[in-house]
């Protein structure tokens, strides 16, 4: 008994929206470059979406506290609660401190101060560069990343 294989259902053929090779290239995704900004933290939403930014970003920010204080470092993590005190970040301060959880509500001005450790790190830039490397007739192809510094 042998039934149809599953490589020959209509949703497997060429042309199909399932087509493998019409899903190799896929569009990629946009990055907002925020590097340097300063955003104005006016109304709780702008303060909402400043911070969603700053969890999305991969580099350090500064946060300035309505006590003056200031932290800078990587967010890694975010709750979004009903309320500006009950939403939080969680930072990995770059003094080596221990992580801070810090409530949206005592935050009162927020940097991208960091540099974004993924910026131009696209495959399309890491395949023009190993390309380059190729056609100058370098031997040695590996491609090593560049220092954070």
């Amino acid at each position: 008994m042998s039934g149809p294989r599953h490589a020959d259902r209509p949703s497997h053929t060429e042309g199909s929206p399932l087509d493998p090779d019409a899903l190799e290239v896929a569009p990629g995704t946009l990055h907002e470059t925020v590097q340097g900004w300063i955003p104005q933290l006016a109304t709780e939403e702008e303060l909402r979406i400043a911070l969603e930014k700053a969890f999305d970003y991969r580099g350090d920010v500064t946060l300035t506290l309505k006590n003056n204080s200031k932290i800078e470092g990587y967010i890694f993590d975010r709750v979004t609660g009903a309320s500006l005190g009950t939403s939080f970040v969680r930072i990995l301060p770059n003094n080596g401190h221990q992580k801070q959880k810090i409530a949206y509500a005592e935050i009162a001005a927020l940097a991208f101060t960091g540099k974004d450790a993924a910026a131009g790190k696209s495959w399309e830039a890491w395949v023009r560069k190993y390309w380059e490397k190729k056609s100058s007739g370098q031997g040695d192809l590996s491609l090593q990343p560049e220092s954070l510094e």
